[in-house]
């Protein structure tokens, strides 16, 4: 196994559905311009009421990518 240097970015996702969609609409988002990604840590979770029910999710992640 090789060594690694990893480049750390903060990302925050949302969906209406669930925090697992919202973690993976950021990571599907990102992944469309940002190289190698290989790790997720979920920072915060937090979310949108609306008459006594959720009405989004917000996920904010750290996600760790390798230098070229």
């Amino acid at each position: 196994m090789s060594d690694h240097v990893y480049k750390t970015i903060q990302l925050t996702g949302s969906s209406t559905k669930s925090g697992d969609e919202a973690i993976k609409a950021a990571i599907a988002k990102a992944a469309k311009t940002v190289h190698n990604l290989r790790w997720f840590k979920v920072v915060e979770t937090r979310g949108d009421i609306k008459e006594g029910q959720i009405e989004y999710w917000q996920v904010t992640l750290d996600v760790g990518f390798t230098l070229d």
